[in-house]
């Protein structure tokens, strides 16, 4: 009889410790898409990893935009927040590429040019909505936070432009 009540309480034991591994594997929040994370890892320069996480920055903004004219039937909150979450990781993770691509004096010029322009464009997109942006409450702070990261983004590529290794001279024979 203990036998078979130590191998009941073992094999619980072990199906607890399973399902809360498994939720644990579940439940991880992460803004990159199985496909998108794999793009990132499969680009070969930091220029073209940039580019990858300003096109998914410009992706969850304007999916953010159509869920504030469109809303869920459900979890429409949770969905505001998720995606301006993901645009301020990926905002995040673009810049410090640039850093990390500075420090390993990389030719990372095209991707600070392009976060110069294209955070510039966010961040008016993103004050635009803190002005105009229907149900705010549910979302203020991470637009606050979006805002602050984006212009944090701009002023690290104007700083990194004056950084930056210089582009290689050709020489003519």
């Amino acid at each position: 009889m203990k036998t078979i009540f130590r191998f009941g309480l073992a094999t619980l034991v072990a199906c607890f410790v399973l399902s809360c591994a498994a939720h644990g594997q579940a439940v991880q929040k992460d803004y990159l898409t199985a496909l998108e994370a794999d793009k990132i890892r499969d680009a070969e320069t930091p220029n073209e990893r940039i580019k990858l996480f300003v096109q998914y920055a410009d992706d969850r903004l304007r999916k953010f935009q159509y869920e504030l004219d469109h809303p869920a039937a459900n979890r429409h909150a949770e969905m505001l927040n998720y995606l301006m979450n993901s645009y301020i990781g990926c905002v995040d993770d673009a810049s410090d590429i640039i850093q990390e691509g500075i420090e390993k004096q990389q030719n990372v010029r095209a991707g600070i040019d392009l976060i110069a322009t294209k955070a510039k464009e966010f961040l008016e997109v993103l004050k635009k909505i803190a002005l105009e942006g229907k149900e705010i409450d549910i979302y203020k702070i991470n637009l606050d936070d979006a805002i602050e990261g984006t212009q944090d983004a701009i002023n690290d590529a104007e700083k990194a432009k004056k950084n930056v290794a210089p582009p290689p001279v050709r020489r003519k024979n």
